[in-house]
């Protein structure tokens, strides 16, 4: 009779346990957390850009919830990434630049943790941490930066493949190929790094003249003096003097026969240098100078970006297909996210590093079917700290001690986000200096109507403006009569962000500041 029993169990055990297995799957929400690369949020649709052509990354606003105020800690590439897996700051996290220090994968890391709660978790495409992934148990990544055209990636155990086609299509290939073969039996989470929109913008063939018929506004502060403001004076990034017709614009003939154009194929090289030869040819024949040539560059600089960015939009959107085919949208969390914001001309720039808007903020999308309100929008400010422990919340699993970020899960699922506590400053810290782009390394505050920046190292000025009155950030009234309370009161609430977020070094700069 006992033996009988335990056959019959065995037998239950064999039938059932997958079934079993799959329910308690479906019960967790699988994640997909795509990552672009300097993508700038008003660059997108959703963030008010009429001329940006982005249907998917729009569509994922429309079925979820917009973060209007969602800041990163450091503005820079590898860092963010170091923030993204870790929840802490760069200088708990040891990364603070894109130097070539390791990335220490033995602290804690959130793919650690989902893997200890039973998740299948993978890293595909961009990574850029000087280290191979530790928590995924699939990845197949871009080595350091990567290339745009024909990369390659490495893949488990570390083999080094390179692949032909365009990053951004491949990215999105190797993505839907490992849905498709993982183990079913598990709810997952997948980080989908994309290239784009990194510098050199080179676009897929189909996107190539994408926008040569739009004219882009000037930004009101294009032309921006940089009156009081020592480092946006002594800054190395400008459309002016840093972009570079031969490797930015690709228009150099020298360029197209050594630089990245000798990765194409044959019929890869024929279209892509027929293009940029008609633009150098443009460029020859205007034969500008000064304000005309500086707007010329701006012109060129913004329809690779942008004509980049279309392809990065349309392998977002193969991406929600397959979900919608596959029948895992339902159960899939979808977060889309840059690891910081980008300068498109404002100040006369592009790239990102300063505590000055388009690159502290970053866009955040996030779709939870059955769950977010479509169409949400939130106005609180979000962190890149707070990236980790709300994939941790979001799958049910215990968020360590040492992460610095909190979860924005409850954000996500109030009727009105308005009336969740939360926090009304943001504090930032960056360190990169002096190369590439001589940016001063500064620590500062973000209040809904106020920041106030330290830059050091050389620079040792304070700034501080009025997000009210100045929202393009070129009025810096430090010092001037009626702001003693204001900078006061900030000056105490940094150094308090500075004691909670336990970053020693910038409390010792304050001090003598």
């Amino acid at each position: 009779m006992i033996r009988s029993f335990r056959q019959f169990t065995s037998l239950f055990v064999l039938l059932f346990a997958p079934l079993l297995a799959f329910s308690q799957a479906e019960k967790r929400p699988n994640i997909i957390f795509i990552f672009s690369d300097d993508h700038a949020y008003q660059g997108i649709g959703a963030y008010g850009n009429n001329i940006a052509k982005t249907p998917s990354i729009d569509r994922l606003a429309r079925e979820g919830a917009l973060f209007k105020n969602c800041f990163v800690t450091n503005s820079i590439c590898g860092p963010s990434r170091a923030t993204l897996l870790t929840g802490k700051y760069s200088h708990m996290n040891g990364y603070r630049d894109n130097g070539r220090t390791l990335f220490d994968t033995d602290q804690t890391l959130f793919s650690k943790e989902l893997q200890k709660n039973g998740y299948q978790t993978a890293w595909i495409g961009k990574m850029h941490l000087n280290s191979l992934p530790v928590g995924f148990d699939y990845w197949n990544i871009l080595p350091g930066q990567g290339h745009y055209y024909n990369p390659d990636f490495i893949s488990q155990p570390n083999d080094t493949t390179r692949h032909t086609g365009h990053v951004s299509d491949l990215i999105t290939q190797f993505s839907t190929e490992w849905l498709k073969e993982r183990d079913d039996t598990k709810p997952f989470f997948l980080i989908v790094g994309h290239k784009a929109t990194h510098r050199t913008w080179m676009p897929a063939l189909e996107d190539l003249g994408a926008y040569d018929n739009v004219t882009f506004p000037l930004p009101a502060n294009f032309y921006d003096d940089y009156e009081g403001r020592v480092s946006a004076r002594d800054q190395d990034m400008s459309i002016d003097k840093t972009m570079r017709m031969k490797e930015d614009l690709k228009i150099d003939p020298d360029y197209q026969k050594d630089g990245l154009f000798r990765r194409f194929t044959p019929e890869q090289r024929k279209i892509f240098k027929a293009y940029y030869d008609k633009v150098a040819q443009e460029a020859k024949d205007k034969n500008l100078t000064g304000k005309a040539l500086i707007e010329w560059k701006y012109q060129r600089y913004l329809r690779d970006y942008y004509a980049t960015a279309n392809g990065l939009d349309r392998n977002i959107g193969k991406l929600l297909d397959y979900l919608d085919e596959s029948g895992l949208a339902k159960n899939t969390i979808v977060i889309y996210s840059s690891d910081q914001g980008f300068y498109l001309g404002e100040h006369g720039w592009f790239d990102k590093r300063f505590i000055y808007e388009e690159s502290l903020r970053t866009p955040l999308i996030v779709r939870y079917p059955g769950v977010v309100k479509p169409g949400t929008t939130i106005e609180q400010f979000v962190m890149n700290i707070d990236w980790a422990p709300t994939v941790l919340d979001l799958a049910s699993t215990k968020i360590p001690s040492d992460m610095q970020g909190k979860s924005f899960f409850p954000l996500l699922k109030a009727v009105d986000p308005k009336k969740v506590p939360w926090r009304n400053e943001a504090y930032y810290h960056y360190y990169e200096f002096p190369q590439p782009h001589h940016v001063y390394p500064h620590f500062g505050i973000r209040t809904e109507r106020y920041k106030l920046v330290y830059f050091y190292g050389g620079a040792d000025s304070w700034e501080l403006f009025d997000m009210q009155k100045d929202p393009t950030e070129v009025s810096n009234i430090y010092g001037q009569k009626g702001t003693e309370s204001v900078t006061k009161e900030l000056k105490a609430k940094l150094q308090k962000l500075m004691i909670e977020y336990k970053d020693q070094e910038a409390l010792k700069i304050l001090a003598g500041a």
